[in-house]
This record gives C-alpha cells, sequence and structure tokens, in this order.
C-alpha cells in the first residue's frame, strides 16, 4: 500500500517508489509533519516533533505562544500565535481574523478524486497505483472543516495536495487566503531554484541563497505570468542535475499565486504554495466549501534531472488529457512573422503553397482574420470573419487549405476586447474595469469579465459559429495582457475580492467548452507567448506557445528553465526567419531546426520568401523531427550542459523508456579559439547494450563504422570536435546488442 496508518503512533507514511512522506498528530490534536525524503520503512519515534525543546500548549498553556511558532504544521493556519507564512486566513462575522486546527478523521481511498472546475492530475489507468489520504481538521469555534487531500503517485515518486474548505456552521465567514500545500522542515542551508524572466526571455532558471526572513516568489498579473513560474525547489548547497537533495512545488493554477520559504529564527524552513492572497477575499456562507487548487510536491534525492523526469512522467500520464499527447504532431507553419496584418486570402493559399512544396502539413492562420482587425489597435471581441481581407470567409480559405493536403489552424484570443469594437460599444460594462476610473490599456485592449456567464456564452456563441463554416484542424488561444483595475459590473463589494479566481475558473470552463465542442482540434495556448506555461493549461492542451521569442540561441535559455518542469513535447517551438525579429541574429537553419526538435516542430516565415538554399533543407528537417519526435515525446530527458552555467555550449539528451534509443543535441554557442574538441558523456543508457552511433551534421548523416559500448558512452563519453559560433550537431544512438555482464 502506497500510504499507511499507524494507530499506535497517530502516525501516516505516504510511500512512493523510492520516497516518504510522513504525518503525526500530537495529543493535543495538531496535525504536524515529519518526513519527507527517501524512502523508508518506519515511523517516526517519540521526538518526531522535539516537542521536549518548545512544550505543547497541553502542558504549558502559557507557552503555547512559542509552540505554535516552531511547530512544524502540515496546515498552518492565521491568527493564533504562529507567525510564520500560513495557508490559511478566516475572518468571521464581527471582523476577527484566527482559526485553529485539530485533527478529527481520515480515510484512505485508491484512485484520485477530481477538483470541480478546477484541473488536475488523475488516476487514469493506473488507479491501482494511485492512493488518495482524505486527513480532516475542524475548527470547533467556527465551526470550520478543512479536508487535507494527498495523492500518491507511486511510480512517478509524486505527490499531490490540496484543501477543500467547509463552513458547517450558521454565519458567514471569508477567506483572505487559501493555500494548497506546505512543506515544514529543518533548514539545511538551502538554496533556492526558479524560473525568472519576462516576455521574449521567459523561465531562465535561476538559482539563490534562501535568507533569513520570508522570501516571496509570485505573480499577482491575473496569470501565471513569464516574470516568475509557478515553481519552487529548495536544494542543498551540493545539488546538481545528478547529485543532491530536491523538494519542489509546481502549482497547477493558471493565475496569481504565491511561492514562499520562510526561514524562521528558529532554523526552520517554511514552504507553501497556493493561490496569491493579494486581492483575494472568498465568502464562505453557510454550508458552502472552497477547494484550493492542486499542488504537485517532488522530492529527489539525486538531483535536479531526477526531479524533472519524476514531473515530466507525471504530467504525461496523468495531466495532459488530449488525444495527441502521444501522437506524432503535424509541423505547421504559423503567417505571423511572415505577413503579421498585411494579408488576404492570395497570399495565405500563396504561403500554404509553398509550405506543402517542402512538406509542411498545416497551415495556420494568426491574428487578423477577424472584425475590422487590420492593426493591433481594434477589433478584438468581434469573432466574424472580415471577408474584405478573406473573400469567402473561412469556409473558401479552409478548403483551399484542405485541398492542398494540408490541415488548416486559426488564431483567437477571446479574453480580450478592443475599445474599439462592436462588441464593447454593445457591452461597454463587460470590462473588467473600476467605475469612474479611465482603464489601464494594455496592447490597447481590455480584459472581458468572463466570469459573468452572459460573456462567456455570447464570445463562445460567435467562436462556435465562426468555426462551424468550416473544418478547424488546429486552434492556438492567445492572451495578451495582464489583469489590473479589478472590478466586476456582476455583483456587489462582497464579489470583488472573488473576482481574480473566479476569472481563472471561467477560464477554464470556457476551454472545456471548446475541447468538448470541437474533441479533434489540436489546442495550442498561448499568453503572450509564455505568460501561462504551466500545469493549468497543460490540462486542457497537450502544447502550449513557448516564448514570442524565436530565436534559437535565446531559446536555449528558454527551453532550458521550462524542461526543467515540464514535458519538452509541451513546448511550442518553430524554426523562424533571420535576421531574427526579435534579437536581430543570424543563426544558421540547421541550429534554428535542431532547437526546435526539442518541442512541437513548425516554422513562423513567409516560405514565399525563404532563400532557396534555406528553403531546400527544410524536407529533411520535417523528416527529422518525425524521425525523433517519438523519442523526445516518451524519452526521460537529461541535461548534460547548460551554456548559461558553464563554457558556452549547451547540450541535452533524450532517451527511450527502454534504453534502446537516444539522441545526444549539441549547440555550440560561440566558438572557441585554441579548443580542441570535447568529451560529452551520455546518460540514462543500458550500461550492457552495444550502440550504432549516427552523427546528423548540416543536413548530412554519418553512420560511424564503429560501435560503442554503453558503459563507454557514459563513462568515457563521445569526442565532439570544436565547432564554430551557433553550430550544432546531434548525435543518435541505437542499441544493436546486449553484451554479457
Amino acid at each position: 500500500m502506497a500510504i499507511t496508518y499507524c494507530r499506535e503512533k497517530e502516525q501516516f507514511r505516504l510511500d512512493s517508489a523510492h520516497t516518504s512522506y510522513l504525518i503525526g498528530v500530537t495529543q493535543e490534536g495538531y496535525v504536524g509533519h515529519i518526513y519527507y525524503g527517501e524512502r523508508v520503512n518506519c515511523f517516526g519515534g517519540e521526538d518526531a516533533f522535539r516537542l521536549d525543546e518548545v512544550p505543547g500548549p497541553g502542558k504549558r498553556k502559557r507557552e503555547k505562544c512559542a509552540f505554535l511558532a516552531s511547530f512544524p504544521f502540515e496546515y498552518p493556519t492565521a491568527g493564533v500565535g504562529d507567525f510564520r507564512d500560513s495557508c490559511l486566513d478566516v475572518e468571521n462575522e464581527a471582523g476577527q481574523r484566527g482559526c485553529e486546527l485539530f485533527y478529527d478523521s481520515y480515510k484512505i481511498e485508491t484512485g484520485k478524486p477530481l477538483l470541480p472546475g478546477l484541473p488536475a492530475t488523475f488516476a487514469g489507468d493506473e488507479e491501482e497505483d494511485v492512493q488518495t489520504l482524505y486527513l480532516i481538521l475542524k475548527d470547533p469555534v467556527l465551526k470550520l472543516k478543512v479536508t487535507l487531500l494527498y495523492s500518491v503517485f507511486e511510480k512517478e515518486d509524486a505527490i499531490t495536495r490540496s484543501a477543500v474548505i467547509e463552513n458547517e456552521g450558521t454565519q458567514r465567514l471569508m477567506l483572505h487566503r487559501a493555500a494548497s500545500a506546505c512543506l515544514d522542515m529543518d533548514n539545511r542551508a538551502f538554496e533556492t531554484v526558479t524560473l525568472e524572466g519576462a516576455w521574449a526571455r521567459e523561465r531562465h532558471p535561476q538559482r539563490g541563497r534562501l535568507l533569513r526572513g520570508r522570501s516571496e516568489f509570485s505573480s499577482i498579473r491575473g496569470v501565471s505570468s513569464p516574470q516568475l513560474n509557478p515553481f519552487l525547489a529548495l536544494v542543498t548547497p551540493e545539488t546538481t542535475q545528478r547529485a543532491g537533495e530536491v523538494y519542489a512545488m509546481n502549482f497547477v493554477y493558471s493565475g496569481n499565486f504565491a511561492a514562499v520559504a520562510d526561514l524562521s529564527m528558529y532554523g526552520s524552513v517554511r514552504m507553501t504554495m497556493g493561490i496569491h492572497p493579494w486581492q483575494f477575499a472568498w465568502n464562505l456562507c453557510a454550508g458552502e466549501s472552497f477547494t484550493a487548487p492542486e499542488v504537485v510536491m517532488v522530492y529527489s534525492g539525486e538531483g535536479l534531472g531526477k526531479m524533472t523526469r519524476s514531473f515530466h512522467s507525471l504530467y504525461r500520464k496523468h495531466l495532459i488529457r488530449s488525444p495527441y499527447k502521444d501522437k506524432d504532431r503535424p509541423v505547421l507553419i504559423n503567417n505571423w512573422e511572415g505577413t503579421y496584418f498585411d494579408f488576404d486570402t492570395e497570399k495565405l493559399i500563396a504561403i500554404a503553397k509553398a509550405a506543402k512544396e517542402v512538406g509542411v502539413e498545416m497551415f495556420v492562420m494568426d491574428d487578423g482574420w477577424f472584425g475590422k482587425r487590420n492593426n493591433d489597435d481594434c477589433g478584438l471581441g468581434d469573432w466574424y470573419v472580415n471577408e474584405e481581407k478573406l473573400v469567402g470567409g473561412l469556409t473558401r480559405l479552409g478548403q483551399a487549405i484542405h485541398d492542398l493536403g494540408m490541415k488548416f489552424g486559426i488564431w483567437i484570443e477571446p479574453e480580450m476586447v478592443s475599445p474599439d469594437s462592436d462588441l464593447f460599444r454593445a457591452h461597454p460594462d463587460w470590462a473588467i474595469q473600476i467605475p469612474g476610473r479611465e482603464p489601464t490599456l494594455a496592447r490597447h485592449q481590455l480584459v472581458l469579465d468572463i466570469t459573468r456567464k452572459e460573456v462567456r456564452d455570447a464570445v463562445c456563441d460567435m467562436i462556435r459559429s465562426a468555426f462551424n463554416t468550416t473544418k478547424i484542424d488546429y486552434v492556438k488561444w492567445d492572451m495578451n495582457r495582464y489583469l489590473c483595475d479589478i472590478g466586476s459590473a456582476a455583483g456587489g463589494p462582497e464579489y470583488q475580492g472573488e473576482l481574480l479566481h473566479r476569472y481563472v475558473l471561467a477560464l477554464y470552463e470556457m476551454q472545456e467548452r471548446l475541447i468538448t465542442d470541437f474533441p479533434d482540434i489540436l489546442f495550442e495556448n498561448c499568453s503572450s507567448g509564455g505568460a501561462r506555461f504551466d500545469p493549468g493549461m497543460l490540462y486542457f492542451s497537450p502544447q502550449i506557445w513557448t516564448s514570442d521569442d524565436t530565436d534559437a540561441i535565446e531559446r536555449l535559455h528558454i527551453q532550458e528553465g521550462t524542461a526543467l518542469v515540464y514535458p519538452m513535447e509541451t513546448m511550442g517551438a518553430h524554426v523562424s526567419k533571420c535576421p531574427n525579429e526579435q534579437v536581430g541574429r543570424m543563426v544558421p537553419i540547421e541550429t534554428r531546426a535542431n532547437v526546435a526538435l526539442a518541442g512541437t516542430f513548425g516554422y513562423e516565415l513567409d516560405m514565399t520568401r525563404l532563400p532557396e538554399e534555406e528553403k531546400k533543407k527544410i524536407p529533411g528537417q520535417i523528416a527529422r523531427y518525425h524521425r525523433f519526435h517519438g523519442l523526445v515525446a516518451g524519452g526521460d530527458y537529461y541535461r548534460l550542459n547548460s551554456w548559461c552555467e558553464e563554457e558556452p555550449w549547451d547540450c541535452w539528451e533524450n532517451v527511450s523508456e527502454d534504453r534502446a534509443q537516444a539522441l545526444i543535441t549539441y549547440v555550440q554557442v560561440l566558438g572557441r579559439p585554441n579548443t580542441g574538441s570535447r568529451l560529452v558523456r551520455a546518460e540514462g543508457l543500458d550500461p550492457y547494450a552495444v550502440y550504432h552511433l549516427t552523427i546528423l551534421k548540416d543536413g548530412e548523416e554519418t553512420e560511424m563504422k564503429q560501435e560503442f559500448p554503453g558503459s563507454a558512452l557514459m563513462h568515457f563519453g563521445l569526442r565532439i570536435p570544436a565547432l564554430g559560433d551557433f553550430q550544432s550537431v546531434l548525435y543518435y544512438l541505437e542499441k544493436t546488442r546486449e553484451e554479457e555482464p
């Protein structure tokens, strides 16, 4: 069993394949954390909570405050004496804020519950390998019931956490904070690992020393943000990709979040994650409940690489639902960087024809096909075809694309509205705004108040009507600004503090409608590139546009950080023209393609204007994508080198689950004078197997006559000759036979 209960010690042990998580209950009924780490086969001892150092309140009530300020709570509350970061902050009808939870009961079930209205991991076909612990806590004064949910995914070495908060009393309560998970443990000179950035440079890995006090990594922008991703890991100082201890959390949510590491005066660390309390105030009337979104926790005793592979495996098998998740996805061409708003039907068909000639399989029409959308100052919200640009509408264009033997995709931005639009003129109160205050524009657009059902229905009806005019094979759902001026005309003062969370719930409902109404569509999320790259979005789409920056060299940083947590096949990755639109860099098309092979492959350019020399290489690149995508999408990922940390070269490896194949991608970011070759050591291979090596460089394949033992490849390494700026090479390893140990 993954979850066991020791009645004698009042302790619970949650075991995965390689980890254990222990929870205990004190004689006063406080629920506390005992241990998380390498798997153990025992429960905690009598001193599990170190109560001898700070007496419990049952022994000396005069020191209860000192006890609360140091006890390792599983779900800490605010207002009664614990001054560290809390998970729950509750206000009663009298305006007083304080909550204290005591153990009530538990149950253990096979499988995993869904979270109503929220994305969450699921047991799937491996239900017997997933167990859930329900820990029920109560505040007898507030008549508040809190159910802590712990689901153990044995094979993936992951534990998911959530909390359901129920008002069993008669008074109305107000939640000012309702976080999802907490981990209390002793500090071991921890360092933080986060994913930071900005538009066009999202999710760069960042590592820093954990200092005394409260360190918060968060977003209050209404999205999970490119500035800081909803991921936090605490690592021991010696941690590398291959060694060291890692405690990681990732939030299955697409709105405001707070990930906090609170280093106390006693040398303990409290790690919490949940919805950000900024502008959050949730009314909990008698009989109502609130469900906190899910947090995924992963412990690794074998460095960041083992953590990464746990997240990848969990999300592939137990989060992504799309029928495309295990399929080889079509190679697309998107017209955005090729035309921007300057297009008509004939120009789009010409680009599609040119792309078809070199093997591209899907044409995607980006922004500008609807309303009077001839620039980004107008038209959002008017989801009817601009027949001045697209003569014959989507019907003619879609038919023309399909007649070429290609699939047809389309771009939408359903959450936004332009002040210069028919929709806004008819319904100015449908935008999120504060009455009497001029709303702040971004990209000359406002955000629709999709928390209102009539708004969601109107937008969904327009989009559904447009889609029904032709066969749509792919949809890119974009969102190009943050949320501010938080105000809704839908409700009174009590509604405003709920708006930001209700917005995310409404987003999820709209996306669920789309994938239900059009189940055969390949769905890609996007938010100004990667502003909402999070597990919540992966529940609705198998891929997310990674960044608006398509420069291959900048993408090395972005894709490394993204792949630290998220499966590689979820990253939308395209080959764009040079000089690059964002940084002006010139990179060989071979390297642009090799970097894009790490995700879902496509092109972002005008194929009719591409130099013939580059165009000739595209059929080989597409064939290479189809040859290796299954390995990238289903294999284990190993980060062999990061050019931002060491010498100026980048290298990663994908290894099939059966260890029969591996693909090593090597990129020389900057050449170095007077240097020789470099040894790159493979990982994850079968040490007793013999591998055949094929080198792919500059469109050529070189099959090596010599064969290489797996142990030699992992310990001696592959010798890679010196390369120049922005040059790259692929090494494909295929197992030929086993050797006797």
